[in-house]
Order: C-alpha cells, then structure tokens, then sequence
C-alpha cells in the first residue's frame, strides 16, 4: 500500500459499552462522532464517510471481528458496507465498538466502494 492509501483514508474507532437499543443506530452514532472532538471536523472536509455501529469482536487463541455499516457521501446514505476481520495470537474475551471510516476524496471513495480496499498493519486508529 502506498503513503497515499493511508493518508486517503481515516479510521475512527469509539469504544463504548453497547446495552441499549437505539431508535435509528447509524444517526445516533453518527451523532455521537460529531460531537467527539476531532473527528467532528472530518465530517466538513472528507468526501463521504462509513459508519458501523456496533463491531463485535472476540477470540481465544483465534478471533474475529465484523459488523455491518452504511457509507454517506454528502451526508446522504449512498450504500451498505460490512467490515470483517480474522485475527491469530494470544487473545481472549470480547468487546464491542464502533468505528467509523473517511474517506479524504472520491478516488478513495471509489477504492472503498470497490471491495477491493483491505485494512492493513498499516491503518490507523484513533480511539475516542
């Protein structure tokens, strides 16, 4: 992946306890991003965004993560998007997150969109 790819694409994570069912989950979280410091900005200067609101992830020895998410550009919904991840190594227990995705232009909009765009070693993340 080229410095251009990881300067293209910012990845957000909130951890936060989930318990509560949301009236409209994607609103809510997008909300709460807004008013989380500065990622507050990025929605003003990125492209279109992906927002998943809920990640599980868990493991013993092996483990995973995945959740389902919808991809705004212009802050309107413009498509789905799920989010997978297998990881090897010590590890045990689970957690739950969100995690949010920007996209800094349309050509790393149009990557995303693809399916072919991977998160690598390289990405990174932010917690809130």
């Amino acid at each position: 992946m080229s410095s251009n790819h990881s300067a293209a694409i910012a990845l957000i994570l909130l951890m936060a306890p989930f318990g509560s069912a949301f009236a409209d989950k994607y609103t809510d979280t997008i909300k709460i991003f807004k008013e989380a410091g500065e990622s507050g900005a990025l929605f003003k200067s990125a492209y279109g965004y992906a927002v998943f609101p809920t990640i599980g992830k868990g493991g013993l020895v092996v483990g995973g993560a995945g959740g389902e998410g919808r991809v705004y550009v212009g802050g309107k919904h413009v498509g789905n998007s799920n989010f997978g991840q297998v990881t090897i190594g010590f590890q045990a227990g689970g957690q739950a997150y969100s995690m949010i995705v920007f996209f800094e232009d349309e050509r790393a909009f149009k990557e995303f969109a693809s399916g072919s765009y991977k998160f690598g070693a390289g990405a990174s993340a932010v917690a809130i």
